[in-house]
């Protein structure tokens, strides 16, 4: 009767610890799909300076930067349709417009380019409302 309680404690703790790794390897997955599903739509046109600007200062970067990890650029023109199953709150009427997207939706945006240290400022703090931690 002893050995059998010995084998049924045992056996218990392995099923326990294995419950408690699928778990954790569980939500990491999550997690990281959902980081997966944030983009920042980068909304421009021919011609605009201040598109220009920012190609210049941080566009070869962006993709290096934890914030580029956390949402890679895609970019779209002015007048251009959405990509499908992307909807915006508003139309974008500025150039560029910074749009932070999860799951389709727009979660906040950036009208105009304030400069780099600012738009990573204000970048920052948009992952930050959405629940994204850089690395």
């Amino acid at each position: 009767m002893l050995v059998a309680a010995k084998a049924i404690r045992s056996l218990f703790r392995h099923c326990a610890f294995a419950l408690g790794l699928w778990l954790a390897t569980s939500v990491f997955a999550v997690t990281q799909a959902a980081a997966q599903e944030v983009t920042l739509y980068m909304v421009e046109q021919p011609g605009c300076i201040y598109c220009a600007r920012w190609n210049a200062e941080v566009g070869d970067a962006y993709e290096k930067t934890a914030e580029g990890r956390a949402a890679p650029l895609k970019r779209i023109q002015l007048r251009d349709p959405l990509p499908d199953g992307v909807s915006f709150e508003r139309k974008a009427v500025f150039t560029p417009t910074f749009i932070l997207v999860q799951n389709g939706q727009e979660l906040e945006r950036i009208e105009g380019y304030p400069g780099e240290d600012f738009f990573y400022g204000m970048l920052g703090v948009m992952l930050k409302n959405a629940g994204i931690t850089l690395e």
